[in-house]
């Protein structure tokens, strides 16, 4: 890795606080009798009952979703033998990762013990801590032994995920890849580059698969694992070759499969000739593969080419299969991880990538609905239907092996129970900027010398997001960018005006400005000068002119006089009455939406179904299904005061116009997110769940509700998002993050895509 990013991670992790974890309490602890219900005396009767009967652990303690990651740091990604505190980072990583995708609970343990006997006495003897156990980053052939001995001594899950994580993603790759190639499993020849532990593990979920044997052939750096080696183990030695190939490149011949877990460029583009006709390549070494996708298809169009990488297509990632798989595991309190989970895994996963996706998948994939096929048959790892099939999937396997202590009963519960993780954090962002990078878009930052915003401009462009356009004093920005360490390339990737200097550009604009904002008291002297001098009007004409694809502006100054700003240049869509502002937070619990938080003081019924059908429309966009709840303090007519009946009318007059919207109301904030409450209320309520847009009645309300929130919570805010506005632009509020901003480009960005995209079909 280059210096900057080096330096960059080692903030990451020590700012603003040490680490990528922490543990928090899930009870109240406000009151003496909290203390007491939580401590002595209370949590003797609970130490009782789960003395009486241990499962009662599972509903009484965190044990039922608390996994252990667990390693001794013999073999740390490609850093090899570091040492267990050296490989506490990706540890916690992993524990992050179990979180953000699954709501699963990790204590990562970093274990100071290299024989593996004393390394399984340390774990078995954790066992009444955890729901189940993931072995992580412990070398080979111990990681065998290891593994094995640990499922012999303890009744909860244990899973090395190096090496069936890895062997659950490959078998679903290479059951997709060979359908399209028209090849069954039970007929391929398999040929490895490498036989380590995720090798051999792909390897033999494979052959339980339906993979013959006497088809495979694994080779390593001292080549073809023959007959005639020394010291094999058995899991290494029953697929040993006793043919005449005695290098990678002779046991290419006829191969179906390529599967690459061993180093870069080991497979050289001369070599596929001898590949069979239509052959799956997995080149899967990591950060660079065995080889690299545009050489391997120079050399074969007819093959179907994987790597572990997230910037080609067909991503081969861990992350596909094991937070789910733990899930569906602790769900349905199984003892173990068998084979036949496994393999319910690999169908679950192959499965999902066949699978027509819907509106909400296709927004979530950034607009362009994935379609199985050469480049697509592996599901992203941000997928929103991962945890859906896979979790359900491992459970019912594992129900039908006898391994469940806690059957799920209902799984059409489970399925909604299971939707509340799909959107956390990250990932309600994560499709937006999918979808961005894949044709960045110019977006023109009115506040170009902020420090903010040059925090932003690097994001953006790193990630691929967007090609930012600063507005500012190029001395100014020049000697920022210095003064905080950044790499903007000012001039080359990033562009910078000056409305002050820069004539050739905003001069020509003058006219339109004054054409525009003539009727609003804005004379042609003071026109141009306002151009030269007021940043969100020169970033509102850039965008005006086409000379910008999305703006951003504010984010210093007052926003309602920024919007006062723009409104004149970029006007609102012309079916729409008028603009909106819809926000969104990111809560520890999932993502609400609420509007109208920042433009209409006391809106109309039909302002509110207007704004909320506009509101709808953009929570679809983050590839969300829309839950409506209009809020009162009124609940289902149990009030007739102005308010109340306004929330009532409105709910007439979308539902007319969205009919298939789950919407409901009016009803108070308790009711929208309760569902137990709001079915006491109105059993046949629209909405299910948890509501996820909350529109208020009036500005108060809703600008109260979200600072509140903000506040109080661990929330990371989105937007203010523009609603009804005819092009892509946004108002920054004096409180934004550099991430906020980074957000709301990504945003921009889509909008812009979107918009073009509309605009080539009429």
């Amino acid at each position: 890795m280059d210096e900057d990013f080096r330096r960059a991670a080692l903030d990451y992790h020590r700012l603003p606080r040490p680490g990528k974890l922490s543990v928090e309490p899930t009870k109240r602890m406000a009151t003496q009798r909290d203390l007491g219900l939580a401590y002595t005396p209370g949590v003797a009767a609970v130490c009782t009952a789960i003395q009486e009967n241990p499962a009662l652990a599972a509903d009484y303690t965190a044990r039922a979703n608390l996994v252990g990651v667990i390693s001794n740091g013999t073999a740390v990604l490609g850093l090899g033998n570091i040492g267990a505190l050296a490989g506490k980072p990706v540890m916690e990583g992993k524990a992050v990762l179990f979180k953000k995708f699954a709501g699963i609970d990790v204590f990562d343990i970093e274990v100071d013990a290299t024989d593996p006997d004393r390394f399984c006495d340390v774990v078995a003897a954790l066992e009444p801590t955890f729901g189940a156990i993931n072995l992580e980053d412990i070398k080979a052939p111990e990681c065998f032994a290891i593994e094995a001995k640990l499922r012999a001594r303890m009744g909860i899950p244990v899973f090395h995920d190096d090496q069936h994580g890895t062997a659950i993603t490959v078998a679903a790759a290479v059951r997709n890849g060979l359908l399209l190639q028209g090849k069954t499993l039970d007929q391929a020849r398999l040929v490895t580059s490498g036989a380590g532990a995720a090798a051999l593990a792909c390897v033999d979920l494979l052959v339980d698969m339906g993979l013959p044997a006497e088809n495979v052939i694994l080779t390593d750096i001292a080549g073809v694992v023959r007959a005639d080696r020394a010291g094999m183990l058995p899991n290494m030695a029953r697929y040993a070759h006793s043919g005449n190939a005695t290098t990678l490149a002779d046991a290419l011949h006829g191969a179906d499969v390529f599967l690459g877990l061993s180093a870069p460029r080991v497979l050289r583009p001369e070599y596929l000739g001898v590949l069979a006709d239509k052959p799956l390549i997995l080149a899967l070494a990591n950060p660079e593969p065995e080889i690299l996708p545009e050489l391997a298809r120079a050399a074969r169009a007819d093959a179907i080419i994987a790597t572990g990488r997230s910037d080609f297509p067909n991503q081969v990632n861990n992350v596909l299969c094991f937070p789910f798989i733990f899930r569906g595991a602790l769900d349905a309190g199984a003892s173990t991880i068998n084979r036949e989970m496994e393999i319910a895994a690999v169908e679950a996963i192959a499965g999902l990538a066949r699978m027509e996706a819907s509106e909400v998948v296709a927004a979530a994939y950034g607009g362009a609905a994935p379609v199985f096929g050469p480049g697509y048959i592996i599901p992203k790892p941000f997928d929103p239907r991962l945890i859906l099939e896979i979790a359900p999937a491992v459970a019912r396997a594992a129900m039908a092996t006898g391994v469940a202590r806690r059957p799920i009963a209902d799984f059409d519960a489970y399925r909604r129970e299971l939707e509340r993780f799909v959107f956390r954090s990250g990932q309600l962002m994560r499709p937006v900027f999918e979808a961005a990078k894949r044709a960045p878009r110019r977006i023109v930052l009115a506040e170009g010398e902020d420090e903010r915003v040059l925090r932003a401009a690097q994001t953006l462009v790193d990630e691929r997001i967007a090609q930012p356009i600063l507005l500012g004093q190029r001395a100014a920005i020049a000697a920022k960018v210095r003064e905080m360490g950044l790499r903007l390339d000012l001039g080359g990737g990033v562009q910078v005006l000056n409305p002050a200097e820069d004539a050739a550009v905003f001069a020509p604009l003058a006219a339109d400005y004054q054409r525009l904002a003539g009727r609003r008291g804005v004379p042609p002297d003071i026109a141009a000068r306002a151009l030269r001098s007021r940043a969100s009007v020169a970033a509102g004409m850039l965008l005006h002119a086409g000379l910008a694809d999305a703006a951003l502006v504010g984010g210093l100054a007052n926003w309602w006089r920024q919007v006062q700003y723009i409104l004149p240049i970029i006007p609102r869509r012309p079916e729409v009455s008028r603009a909106y502002a819809l926000a969104a937070l990111i809560l520890p619990a999932g993502t609400l939406f609420l509007c109208d938080t920042h433009m209409v003081v006391d809106p109309t019924a039909e302002q509110i179904a207007e704004m909320t059908l506009l509101a709808a429309e953009a929570v679809s966009g983050f590839g969300i299904k829309p839950n409506v709840a209009l809020l009162s303090h009124s609940n289902f007519g149990a009030s007739d005061s102005d308010s109340a009946r306004k929330m009532r009318r409105a709910l007439g007059l979308i539902r007319a116009r969205a009919p298939h919207l789950a919407v409901d109301g009016e009803m108070n904030a308790e009711s929208a997110l309760i569902e137990t409450i709001r079915a006491r209320a109105l059993p046949d309520s629209r909405i299910s769940g948890t509501a996820n847009l909350l529109v208020m009645p009036n500005l108060d309300a809703a600008n109260i509700a979200f600072t509140l929130l903000k506040a109080s919570v661990d929330a990371l805010p989105v937007g203010p998002i523009l609603l009804g506005m005819s092009r892509p632009v946004h108002v920054l509020v004096p409180s934004v993050t550099a991430r906020g901003i980074v957000n709301l480009a990504a945003l921009a960005a889509c909008e812009a895509a979107g918009a073009e995209e509309r605009r080539q079909i009429a």
